[in-house]
C-alpha cells in the first residue's frame, strides 16, 4: 500500500495504490478534489484466447450516491450504463488498447467505480487517469503512464482542462490522450454559436431567429492548422504529466507476472515461402477483387488449395495444416497489400491513394417518413431517415454532475445489422460500436443546426452495406436528410475516413479507406466538416506515436476528400423534392402578450376556429406574447401564423385592458351570462368583466340565479385588472 501526489495545472491529484480491492491486479483510489474514483485491473492468467483479438473490457460505472442522488427511473438501483458511461468507458478502452502488445491473449477486465463526484467534474479525464494509473502499477507486463486533458477554446484562446462552467462558452471540445510525446487517440467536435443585435424584445433567443437581429450563426468550424495547434498543447502537457507519473509511481508498481508464451503462433516460414514463390501473382489478383464478399470467399478456397499443394509436397506435415496455412496466407495478404501501397501507390481497388470511390446520392424515397437520404459511396451504404417532433418527443437524461433531468432534442441512432457485411445472424441490442459511431455523427452534425423553434429532430442510420467509413457515411446522409426535411444548417457537413501505412521512414496518407485497408492499416482517422473547416474529429493509432507532418498531411488530404464530397452533397441538394404531405411545419413568433386574447376570443371561440381551418395545433405564452403553431402541413401552419398576424395587428381589435381601465372604475354594464360561480358583465370598450358570487352572497346555499338574470343592468366596481381579466365586486 501506498500513496502517490501529483500536482497538475494547478491542481493536487492523490493516488492510494492497493488500500482498496486488494485481490486485484492492480487497484488504484484515486482523488482529485472532491472527486474520487476507484479503478480496478483483473486478469484471468489461467485462460488463453486463441482469437485474433485483445480480451480487454473496460467498465465504467457511476454510483448515484457519489452526487448525493438516487438512482433515476422505477427501480431505485443502478442497472443498465448510460450512454454517458459507455461513451466513457470507449474512451479509456481505446486510449489504453493501443499499449498492450498483439500477442497479449489473457482476459483483463478494467472497472472505473465513481464514488463521489462534484458538479463542475470532468469525469472521463477523471476516470481515464484513474483507469491508467491503476493499469500502470498492475501485474501486467506494460508499463506507460498514459494520460489525457480536454482542450477548450473561448474566443481566441484555446484552454487547457476547462471547468465545465468554461465548456459551457467554449466553441471546441477536444480530448486528447496519449503517453509522452505520443498521441494515441482523438476526440474532438465543435459548438455551433449565434450573434444577436442588442434588443429589448423580452422573447427568448429561438423567437429572436424569426427577426431580422442575426449577425451570424457559424457552426465554428476549426480549420487544419488551428487544430495542429491544439493538438502540440495537448501533446505537451501528455508529455509533461507523463514524466511526472513514471517519478511518482515508481516505488509501486509490481513485479510483471510471468505469462508464459501467451497465444501461439501459427504462421510458418516454410509455408510462407512456399505462398511467395508460388501463389503470389493468384493472391494479388484475388486482393484486387472489387467484391467484399467474393474477395472472402476467394481467399478461403485459395486457402484450402494452397493446403492441399502443401500437402502433396509434404505429405507427413498435416498437424493444425488448415490454421498454419490460413495465418500464414494473412500475414502474406497484410504484407502485400501494404507493399502495394508503399512501392506502387495502388490500392486493392484500383484507387490512387487520394481517391474517393463512387458516390451516389437519393433523397426522400421514402414517401410517407417526413425525409429520407441513401448515401453510397462504393461497397458502404447508408440510410438515414429523419423524424421531426415536439417538446414530448425530446429523450430525457440524466447525468451524475447535473440536479435536474436534461432534455436530449437532436438524436442521431446508428444501426449496424449483420447482414451489412454478409453475415447470417439475428439483429441485437445496440452495442458499444453503434452507440460510439451515432455519437460521432451527432458530434459532426449537431453544430451546424439553427434551431429556430423547439423542434425536436431523430435521425437514424441504418447502414445497409458496409465495407469501410459506414458513420462517415452516416454523417453524409444525416446531412442531407436534414436538408431534406427542410431543417436550415449553417451548410452541408461530409465525413471521409482516412487511413495511414507506415514501415520506417515510408509513409502513405489514405483516403476513404475500405474494411480491408482499415484491418491490415496503421491508423483509423475520421474527419467530418464543412468548406469552412472540421467539426468533428475521430482518431486511433495502432502504432506508437503520430508525427505531426504525417498528421498535417493527413488532415490536408482529408479537407480534399471532405470538399469533393461536399460538392456531390450540394448538386444533389439542388434536386431534393419535399415530402410536403408528410412533412410537419412549426411556425415560433410574437406577438404583444395583450393580443393574446385576440387570439383567443371569447371563450376560445377564435383560436378554435383557426385550429379547425387550418388544421394545426397552438400553443400560446400570456406573459411574452410567444406563439407556436404546428401541423402536417407546411402551407396551412405558415397560413394559420398569417391569420393570427393579421388578427393582432387589426386596428378594430381590442386595446390594452390596462389602457382601458383602472381598478375603482365604477359602470352600469349588462349582465351578459350566467354561470355556476357568477355572471359576466358587458363592460364599455367591448371587454366583460367577471362577477363572482361571493362579491353577490355570502350564503353557500343561495345560487347566483337567485339575484342575477341575463340582460339583467347593474353597477360594478373594477376590483382588479389581471392578465387581461377585469374582476368585479357588485355595488348596491
Amino acid at each position: 500500500m501506498g500513496e502517490a501526489r501529483i500536482m497538475f495545472l494547478d491542481k493536487e491529484e492523490k493516488y492510494i495504490f492497493d488500500k482498496f480491492a486488494k485481490q486485484a491486479s492492480g487497484s488504484v483510489y484515486y482523488q482529485s478534489g472532491n472527486n474520487v474514483l476507484l479503478a480496478t485491473v483483473a486478469i484471468d492468467e489461467d485462460c488463453i484466447v486463441e482469437e485474433d483479438f485483445l480480451p480487454l473490457t473496460v467498465q465504467y460505472i457511476e454510483k448515484a450516491y457519489a452526487a448525493g442522488k438516487f438512482p433515476g427511473g422505477y427501480v431505485k438501483r443502478e442497472a443498465k450504463p448510460s450512454d454517458f458511461e459507455t461513451l466513457t468507458a470507449r474512451i479509456i478502452d481505446r486510449s489504453l488498447r493501443p499499449l498492450f502488445s498483439k500477442n497479449y491473449c489473457y482476459p483483463t477486465q478494467i472497472t472505473i467505480l465513481v464514488l463521489s463526484a462534484d458538479n463542475d467534474a470532468d469525469l472521463q479525464i477523471l476516470a481515464l487517469n484513474a483507469a491508467s494509473a491503476a493499469l500502470y502499477v498492475s501485474e501486467i507486463p506494460l508499463k506507460f503512464p498514459v494520460n489525457g486533458v480536454r482542450i477548450g477554446r473561448i474566443g481566441e484562446e484555446f484552454v487547457v482542462n476547462p471547468s465545465l462552467k468554461e465548456q459551457e462558452q467554449s466553441t471546441l471540445d477536444l480530448l486528447v490522450s496519449g503517453v509522452n510525446e505520443d498521441l494515441l487517440m482523438i476526440e474532438m467536435r465543435t459548438f455551433g454559436g449565434i450573434k444577436v443585435k442588442p434588443s429589448s424584445n423580452p422573447l427568448s433567443l429561438m423567437t429572436t431567429l424569426n427577426e431580422e437581429s442575426i449577425t451570424s450563426f457559424s457552426a465554428n468550424e476549426l480549420e487544419e492548422n488551428q487544430l495542429i495547434e491544439a493538438l502540440e498543447i495537448a501533446r505537451t502537457h501528455i508529455s509533461k504529466k507523463s514524466q511526472s507519473i513514471v517519478q511518482s509511481f515508481e516505488a509501486f508498481v509490481k513485479p510483471a507476472l510471468e505469462l508464459g508464451e501467451g497465444r501461439k503462433s501459427f504462421v510458418c516460414e516454410g509455408i510462407e515461402s512456399f505462398i511467395c514463390q508460388q501463389y503470389l501473382e493468384s493472391l494479388r489478383k484475388i486482393i484486387e477483387s472489387l467484391s467484399k464478399t467474393e474477395r472472402h470467399s476467394q481467399l478461403k478456397a485459395f486457402a484450402k488449395k494452397i493446403a492441399q499443394d502443401w500437402k502433396a509436397q509434404n505429405p507427413n506435415d498435416i498437424e493444425s495444416l488448415e490454421q498454419r496455412v490460413e495465418e500464414t496466407l494473412d500475414k502474406v495478404k497484410r504484407n502485400l497489400i501494404r507493399q502495394m501501397i508503399l512501392e506502387e501507390g495502388k490500392r486493392a481497388d484500383g484507387r490512387g491513394l487520394k481517391e474517393v470511390r463512387p458516390i451516389s446520392i437519393e433523397t426522400n424515397l421514402l414517401p410517407k417518413a417526413h425525409s429520407s437520404a441513401l448515401f453510397t459511396r462504393g461497397q458502404t451504404q447508408a440510410l438515414v431517415v429523419c423524424t421531426l417532433g415536439g417538446d414530448m418527443d425530446a429523450q430525457n437524461y440524466e447525468l451524475l454532475t447535473e440536479k435536474t433531468t436534461s432534455k436530449e432534442r437532436f438524436m442521431v441512432h446508428y444501426n449496424f445489422p449483420p447482414f451489412s457485411v454478409g453475415e447470417a445472424s439475428s439483429i441485437g441490442a445496440t452495442g458499444r460500436r453503434e452507440l460510439g459511431h451515432g455519437n460521432l455523427a451527432k458530434r459532426a452534425l449537431e453544430c451546424s443546426l439553427i434551431y429556430r423553434d423547439s423542434k425536436t429532430i431523430r435521425l437514424v442510420s441504418e447502414i445497409l452495406e458496409s465495407n469501410g467509413s459506414s458513420s462517415m457515411a452516416s454523417v453524409c446522409g444525416g446531412s442531407l436528410a436534414l436538408a431534406a426535411a427542410d431543417i436550415e444548417c449553417t451548410s452541408l457537413i461530409a465525413g471521409v475516413a482516412m487511413g495511414l501505412v507506415c514501415e520506417g521512414e515510408k509513409y502513405a496518407i489514405l483516403t476513404d479507406i475500405m474494411g480491408l485497408e482499415d484491418h491490415d492499416g496503421d491508423m483509423d482517422f475520421k474527419v467530418a466538416g464543412s468548406a469552412e473547416g472540421i467539426t468533428a474529429l475521430q482518431m486511433d493509432i495502432k502504432l506508437g506515436g503520430l508525427k505531426t507532418e504525417i498528421l498535417k498531411n493527413a488532415l490536408f488530404q482529408a479537407k480534399e476528400a471532405r470538399l469533393h464530397i461536399l460538392g456531390l452533397m450540394e448538386e444533389a441538394k439542388r434536386k431534393i423534392v419535399l415530402n410536403t404531405e408528410s412533412l410537419p411545419s412549426s411556425q415560433i413568433f410574437a406577438i404583444h402578450p395583450s393580443k393574446i386574447v385576440e387570439v383567443i376570443g371569447q371563450a376560445g371561440k377564435t383560436i378554435k376556429e383557426i385550429i379547425e381551418k387550418f388544421e394545426v395545433v397552438i400553443d400560446l405564452n400570456r406573459d411574452n406574447g410567444e406563439v407556436k403553431v404546428s401541423g402536417g402541413n407546411k402551407e396551412k401552419v405558415d397560413a394559420a401564423k398569417e391569420h393570427i398576424i393579421n388578427i393582432a395587428n387589426s386596428k378594430e381589435s381590442k386595446p390594452n385592458i390596462y389602457e382601458l381601465y383602472q381598478v375603482g372604475d365604477i359602470y352600469t354594464g349588462r349582465v351578459k351570462k350566467i354561470v355556476e360561480f357568477g355572471a359576466f358583465v358587458e363592460l364599455p370598450h367591448h371587454y366583460d368583466g367577471l362577477l363572482h358570487i361571493s362579491k353577490v352572497t355570502h350564503n353557500r346555499n343561495e345560487k347566483i340565479s337567485d339575484y342575477l338574470k341575463e340582460g339583467d343592468e347593474v353597477r360594478v366596481e373594477v376590483l382588479s385588472l389581471n392578465k387581461n381579466k377585469v374582476e368585479l365586486g357588485l355595488l348596491d
